[in-house]
């Protein structure tokens, strides 16, 4: 290899290693930048709040500003939203990832996630009926364990709403 192609690639690398993160947005002492999306809306992006409460597999729990990294699943139930005027903004996820950064950002990325206040509580009752005929009668493992997923999801939004 020639000295000339060595010193290109050597500068090549350079630059690869002065690579970092993008700057995270300006956010005050005692709040997080929040980013909470589903498949069907994006509700905060990137917008500064003071607390978020999440449902997880390994329990639910609350989240504040310098909460340890964390990666969580998220269950089916109502992630809380404490927004900086004091406001509590309630949405219904059925499923997804929550991720605490050290630089007190949160992501927040459901499956699917509708506020607590477009759920209706009879079409949620007969979603339940529907997915609990359904596990009564499945046929093979497959259809159990999808039929038992639908019989969760619809428990949580009969809670959700009735809440």
């Amino acid at each position: 290899m020639t000295s000339a192609l060595r010193s290109s690639l050597r500068s090549v690398f350079r630059k690869v290693q002065l690579r970092s993160y993008a700057d995270a947005p300006a956010i005050k002492e005692g709040e997080m930048a929040l980013t909470f999306a589903a498949g069907n809306k994006v509700f905060y992006d990137k917008q500064a709040v003071k607390q978020v409460d999440v449902p997880s597999f390994s329990g639910a729990f609350g989240i504040l500003p310098k909460h340890v990294p964390t990666l969580a699943v998220l269950r089916p139930g109502v992630v809380t939203v404490l927004e900086n005027d004091g406001k509590q903004n309630k949405i219904f996820v059925s499923s997804g990832t929550i991720t605490v950064n050290e630089d007190s950002s949160v992501q927040v990325l459901a499956e699917e996630a509708h506020p607590l206040e477009n759920l209706d509580r009879a079409a949620a009752q007969e979603t339940l009926s529907k997915a609990q005929s359904a596990l009564n009668s499945a046929a093979n493992e497959k259809a159990k364990a999808e039929a038992a997923i639908a019989v969760e999801v619809a428990e949580e939004i009969v809670k959700a709403a009735t809440a």
